[in-house]
């Protein structure tokens, strides 16, 4: 169980801040910290609040960006590992990238083929232009400081007609079906999670407050395009509680099929 907070730290998520969690200036050290001290359950509240989907949303990520053997995968924002271990059952070299290291060193625990793990930030990529072939990351552009930055970072660091997968919460926009899952996010699910894994931080306030205010899927298309990339799918899965979006960059590259 992660540790509880002293009397002289105060939570990493207090309501102020929750007002308005993707405009704090100190956002990506927040966010750090938080996946630290939540690291230890985190799977297991993972499954049990998505009453097991997230695993499959995963596979159908990788399935939805046509990974195949010949690719080289970048799985930013990999957490434990699980998108970059469905990467790893299909392509011929994955890197999983984090900036928690309580996060990698359980990602490192499990290891996976031909996968390696690395520490470092998100909008500061340790790799040379044109690097991979897929850039994937699982719930993860919802986290970064800087959106935009972010985005473009993965534009940078994939080959021609490279792709990358983003896989995200996104609010359903049916009236019975998003009123139902609102009240789901904003009242149960951070109670359940917070109780099964001990936080005292608001982590799962945090989570519901930012899937309610972040992009929606026009606004995701449109920053993916903004940052360079020049189609965009998007896989509405679950009733439209998790969209994934496959963004391709320009250009043609051997061995590769481009789809459209």
């Amino acid at each position: 169980m992660p540790p509880a907070p002293t009397i002289d730290e105060p939570p990493l998520w207090d309501e102020a801040r929750l007002r308005d969690p993707h405009h704090q200036p100190d956002k990506a050290h927040r966010v750090r910290r938080m996946f630290d001290h939540i690291a230890p359950t985190y799977e297991r509240v993972n499954t049990l609040t998505s009453a097991g989907r997230d695993r499959h949303w995963r596979r159908r990520a990788v399935a939805l960006c046509a990974a195949s053997r010949a690719d080289v995968v970048l799985d930013v924002a990999c957490g434990t590992g699980d998108l970059a271990r469905a990467f790893a059952a299909v392509v011929g070299r994955v890197v999983g990238l984090d900036f928690s290291s309580d996060m990698l060193r359980l990602a490192r625990a499990r290891p996976a083929p031909a996968t390696a793990w690395v520490r470092a930030d998100a909008l500061k990529l340790p790799f040379a232009d044109a690097s991979f072939t897929i850039v994937g990351c699982a719930f993860g552009v919802r986290n970064f400081q800087d959106l935009g930055d972010g985005l473009r970072e993965f534009h940078r660091v994939l080959r021609p007609a490279g792709r990358a997968v983003i896989l995200e919460f996104t609010m359903p926009r049916g009236r019975l079906i998003g009123g139902l899952y609102r009240f789901y996010l904003m009242n149960i699910l951070p109670r359940v999670a917070g109780w099964l894994s001990g936080d005292r931080h608001g982590a799962y306030r945090y989570l519901s407050r930012s899937v309610a205010s972040f992009e929606n899927e026009d606004g995701m298309e449109e920053s993916l395009r903004s940052a360079g990339f020049v189609s965009v799918e998007r896989h509405s899965l679950t009733c439209g509680v998790v969209c994934v979006y496959v963004a391709r960059k320009a250009g043609s590259q051997p061995g590769h099929e481009t789809r459209t």
